[in-house]
């Protein structure tokens, strides 16, 4: 018969790596904002983080651009990118993978002042983003196109952050400017007018996602497993736990106003993912758009982009399904 001290180390160890398990330290980047990255907020809120073996870090680097050089600097495990830096970022060797999806529409508004009415009175204005190659540009310059403006005949101005947007309409520095929820709904009730939502009259196109890169995925396969468990349990809460996801807007988006609160809410209620997927369709879009100027983009794949084999196991184990009830 063994005697129990013949069992110690082996104990020892399993409780060493259930600790070690239990403290995985990640730092994760938000970008703007905005209630696409709802997620993320949901999943630190309500600890779904730590429910999962995470120790996570939130930080906010600007700009899916600026997320992305962190990232292969080494400096941040994941971050929100938009599918078009990734795109041109691949192309160029980058080695990114979206693993999980916020929105596959351009969750944005086109808003004026108020003596502006239509998108194609904008020829000549200043029009306000926050950064060049952001998803406010591409946004800004799909709505533009499709009123039938052409670069030149309007001036882009970079404001680095969407609130700041905002802030530059009713400083009248800016004629228009592209925003998300919740700065679109504050917008609207200081009396702007909306002459474009993207959500609703743009095309599919991967807008927000959860990205990291392929050598990340490659070392630390089972802490992306995680993130992207945790994020897909905190889109449920968002969409079916109202007074969590109030909770989230006034904290993290920094929304007073109930109504404000409210409509991003229902906005996002309809725009963000509940099965996060990223939109293969939405990849295919971006490339169509680069193929002109990028001739890399004419032979490649969604899959030179995206890795949702997390996604997908979720979904074979029934993950989506017993939490949906459908």
């Amino acid at each position: 018969m063994r005697t129990p001290s013949l069992f110690l180390p082996a104990l020892l160890v399993s409780l060493l790596a259930q600790d070690v398990w239990a403290q995985s330290k990640v730092r994760i980047n938000w970008t703007a904002v905005t209630g696409a990255q709802s997620g993320v907020f949901i999943a630190q809120q309500e600890g779904l983080f730590k429910k999962n073996g995470l120790e996570v870090e939130l930080i906010h680097i600007p700009s899916s651009s600026r997320g992305i050089q962190a990232i292969l600097a080494g400096e941040i495990a994941f971050s929100f990118m938009d599918g078009m830096n990734t795109v041109q970022a691949n192309l160029k060797g980058a080695g990114l993978a979206l693993v999980a999806g916020a929105t596959n529409r351009m969750v944005f508004s086109l808003m004026a002042r108020p003596e502006i009415k239509k998108a194609s009175d904008l020829k000549g204005k200043k029009i306000g983003i926050t950064r060049i190659g952001s998803s406010t540009h591409t946004s800004a310059l799909y709505a533009l196109n499709q009123a039938g403006l052409r670069p030149g005949d309007y001036q882009i101005l970079p404001l680095v952050e969407v609130p700041n947007i905002l802030t530059a309409l009713m400083a009248g520095q800016i004629d228009a400017g592209i925003v998300s929820p919740p700065t679109n709904s504050r917008a609207r009730k200081a009396g702007f007018n909306e002459l474009a939502n993207l959500a609703k009259e743009g095309p599919e196109h991967v807008s927000v996602a959860v990205g990291t890169s392929r050598s990340y995925i490659k070392a630390n396969e089972d802490t992306v497993r995680r993130v992207v468990r945790s994020y897909a349990e905190a889109v449920h809460v968002f969409k079916t736990n109202k007074p969590a996801a109030l909770r989230m807007i006034q904290t993290y988006l920094r929304v007073k106003d109930p109504d404000i609160q409210e409509d991003t809410h229902s906005q996002f209620q309809e725009y963000l993912e509940s099965i996060p997927f990223v939109s293969r369709k939405g990849i295919e879009t971006i490339l169509a758009e680069l193929a002109d100027k990028e001739p890399q983009a004419k032979q490649a794949k969604p899959e030179d982009f995206i890795d949702m084999r997390f996604m997908n196991e979720l979904e074979k184990q029934g993950f989506f399904k017993k939490l949906w009830g459908k």
